[in-house]
């Protein structure tokens, strides 16, 4: 966990009172987050359990909030290279070498106003800036969710592209956030030999499987 990270969890878990952990999914986990995913109704893209496997199984970040010792909420993202069919990915992919695409952040509605999203995002950021120079994710604009785009803007986030979803015609704004600090690894660590050896680096934010080449089940709704 780095410096940025932790002050964000502190700050976090002590204004609200409660014992916040953000650690790697576990499988044990997936029934929750089935349930919390699919109870965010118009603001999140439902899953089946296939498709959550799939989730589980290909992302290369997959990340939960644990809040008094239940999982409250969950963060999933994919590397540009991953099987995935979400069309605002592929859109992503077809303009952008590098990145982390946060498929989706989805905090359980008794939690929400907590700031649990601004953990996640510090959590993802710290993640993608030792890899890539950006992340990339959408929000809805059908309906508008103005604390959603509020929060992205003030989070570094601007839009470079709007576009209709394949399958379900709604309009979302495509949003980028360049990592600056990503040149500094690269010049200093990448091109040299690669990271150092640290025990905070080698806990690497993963699921337990590491193939990530298989193609997307179909999605329960479009992508």
């Amino acid at each position: 966990m780095s410096f940025t990270e932790a002050v964000v969890l502190v700050r976090t878990a002590t204004e609200y009172g409660m014992s916040l952990k953000i650690r790697n999914v576990c499988e044990n986990d997936l029934e929750t987050i089935l349930v919390i995913n699919n109870a965010t109704r118009l603001g999140i893209l439902p899953l089946d359990d296939k498709r959550l496997r799939w989730f589980f199984e290909r992302a290369v970040y997959f990340r939960v909030a644990e809040v008094d010792g239940v999982v409250g909420g969950f963060i999933i993202g994919f590397r540009e290279t991953a099987a995935h069919d979400s069309s605002n990915f592929l859109w992503f992919r077809g303009h952008y070498p590098a990145f982390v695409y946060i498929d989706r952040v989805v905090i359980a509605p008794t939690l929400r106003g907590r700031g649990l999203g601004r953990v996640f995002y510090t959590d993802v950021q710290s993640y993608a800036e030792l890899q890539v120079p950006m992340v990339a994710c959408e929000v809805f604009l059908e309906p508008r969710n103005d604390a959603v785009v509020l929060f992205h803007g003030t989070f570094g986030f601007h839009e470079v592209a709007q576009r209709r979803m394949t399958g379900n015609n709604r309009r979302v704004s495509l949003l980028a956030k360049e990592l600056c600090s990503f040149q500094f690894v690269r010049d200093t660590y990448l091109e040299q030999g690669g990271l150092p050896k640290l025990a905070w680096l080698e806990n690497a934010r993963r699921t337990c499987r590491q193939d990530h080449s298989a193609p997307a089940p179909q999605a329960t709704g479009p992508a």
